[in-house]
């Protein structure tokens, strides 16, 4: 608690993997050149960085991965539902690989596909569900997507959470009309989107708890509401405080706080700027040097934008929040397994989505690339 804020944490990663792992890793990615493509998402560790053909968030990698239509082989250094996203989007001729399949994610992990069909019930029998337009983040299940797709519903990204709920009030009477909009997994995603772009109050927003009766809501409350919110976050993010922004903002003059927008409603009021991974990198690549910064998202991340901006004076928002866990299952040896796997011929942790619930996967997400400005 008494370390010297900063873009480290107490408790170092494990020692970078030693030269002779690191050779065998390049050998690997040598040997099956244009065959595989391997996707690094932003979250993970440097050591795998380094072995990634394309960096990005979620939804631009597996993008980048249907660009590759001569790749045999996605080797997605990332978690489990961006693999199946990469894998709905790409032909069946390619196979998606996840070095670690024990990399999920907790946030993806809170809304379960019989918790959200039984929370539709819910509101079928509340006499609001045709009024409802489903809304899931891309940090869902490939089965979430797929019932948002059955629903007429649509995946979205932070960055255009807000193009998504415009379009979905808009199938049933506008922003300020009646429908409402079921919005899974992440809860302050969804809120800060309503309220801080969308012009609505914190009184239009519930939350649906799938482990409590009725979500613990009356029928009157999901009458009222106009965004029904799952009960899911990032265990990452909903961890930062308005208790760390004051901190920052008294031991470093003239910083200038940014954070996720999965952070709750009271971070989000408190920082100076709100964006998305994408955002956040552009931010400061536009930033003027001499600058100090305090950034409130994963801490890998952070310290590359550090390292990337010596210029800078660049803070993580909490030095006692460490890195996503499950993120970082992803390693160097993990890596080198699957890619030694493929070279011998051995295809190791195939993800492979359902083909129903890809084909109404794919519908949701069909519809987001259809929205304007992605």
């Amino acid at each position: 608690m008494a370390s010297e804020r900063g873009v480290e944490c107490a408790g170092e990663l494990p020692a970078p993997s030693d030269p002779d792992l690191v050779e065998r890793a390049r050998a690997a990615r040598q040997a099956l050149g244009d065959r595989a493509f391997v996707l690094g998402h932003h979250y993970q560790r440097d050591e795998v960085i380094d072995f990634a053909d394309v960096t990005g968030d979620s939804f631009k990698l597996a993008r980048e991965a249907a660009a590759r239509p001569e790749a045999e082989y996605i080797v997605f250094c990332g978690v489990h539902f961006m693999a199946e996203s990469a894998d709905i989007l790409t032909s069946d001729e390619q196979q998606v690989i996840l070095p670690d399949m024990a990399a999920g994610c907790s946030m993806a992990d809170m809304a379960e596909i019989n918790q959200v069909e039984e929370a539709w019930d819910v509101l079928t029998d509340a006499g609001v569900a045709d009024r409802t337009v489903p809304v899931t983040y891309m940090n869902s299940t490939a089965a979430i997507k797929a019932f948002t797709g059955r629903h007429g519903g649509t995946v979205c990204t932070s960055s255009n959470a807000e193009v998504a709920l415009r379009w979905a009030f808009e199938k049933s009477g506008g922003v300020d009309g009646t429908g409402k909009v079921l919005f899974m997994p992440d809860q302050h995603l969804g809120r800060n989107t309503a309220v801080e772009k969308l012009g609505m109050s914190l009184d239009d927003c519930v939350v649906f708890d799938p482990r409590k009766p009725d979500g613990g809501l009356t029928r009157e409350q999901l009458d009222a509401a106009r965004m029904i919110l799952w009960r899911g976050h990032c265990s990452v993010h909903g961890r930062f405080s308005v208790r760390n922004v004051e901190q920052v903002r008294e031991a470093v003059p003239g910083v200038t706080v940014m954070v996720h927008p999965e952070c709750t409603n009271e971070v989000v009021g408190a920082a100076d700027l709100v964006g998305s991974t994408e955002f956040i990198i552009k931010a400061l690549d536009a930033a003027e040097p001499g600058s100090s910064w305090a950034i409130g998202t994963e801490l890998n991340l952070v310290r590359r934008l550090a390292n990337a901006h010596p210029d800078k004076s660049i803070h993580y928002l909490d030095s006692t929040v460490c890195f996503c866990s499950t993120m970082n299952r992803i390693d160097l040896p993990h890596l080198v397994w699957a890619l030694e796997s493929l070279v011998a011929g051995r295809v190791v942790n195939q993800i492979v989505v359902d083909a129903d619930d890809a084909h109404w996967a794919r519908v949701a997400l069909d519809q987001m690339l259809a929205l304007p400005g992605l």
